[in-house]
C-alpha cells in the first residue's frame, strides 16, 4: 500500500479505484461497449474534468475504439469503460458500432482496381 507522498505504480488497484470514484461498473444506464466499439467526441475538455475524461476527449477527436483508448491511456478496459460512460451519459463522447466486413470493398475488386492503376 502506498503511503503519503509515495507515487502510485500505474496498475495500482488504489489508483484504479480513485480514478472510477471506487466503481466497478458503469453508473446509471447501462452502455453496452466491447473491445471493437468506435469512440467519438463530442465535446472539448473542460477546467475541473478529471485528466483521464480529459485525455479520452482530446484523443476521440477521429473514432478509436475501446480498446486503442485503453492502450493510449494504460488502463484497464474495464476502467476505461467506466470513464467512457460518463461521458457518454454528458453527451460529451458519441459511440459507434464499428463497421460490419460486409460494407468493406471486395478484396478482390481491390486489386483489379490496383493493378489497373498500376498499368496505367
Amino acid at each position: 500500500m502506498s503511503g503519503p507522498g509515495e507515487n502510485w505504480e500505474e496498475g495500482a488497484p488504489e489508483r484504479l479505484y480513485v480514478i472510477t470514484g471506487g466503481r466497478s461498473r458503469p453508473a446509471g444506464k447501462e452502455v453496452p461497449l466491447d473491445l471493437v466499439t468506435l469512440i467519438v467526441s463530442r465535446d472539448v475538455p473542460q477546467p475541473g474534468m478529471a485528466p483521464e475524461h480529459a485525455a479520452m476527449l482530446r484523443m476521440c477527436h477521429y473514432p478509436l475504439s475501446v480498446a486503442e483508448i485503453s492502450a493510449y491511456l494504460v488502463l484497464p478496459v474495464s476502467t476505461v469503460t467506466v470513464l467512457l460512460t460518463d461521458l457518454l451519459a454528458d453527451g460529451r463522447m458519441e459511440a459507434r458500432a464499428p463497421s460490419p466486413t460486409a460494407a468493406l470493398p471486395d478484396a478482390e475488386l481491390l486489386k483489379a482496381v490496383m493493378h489497373g492503376l498500376q498499368n496505367l
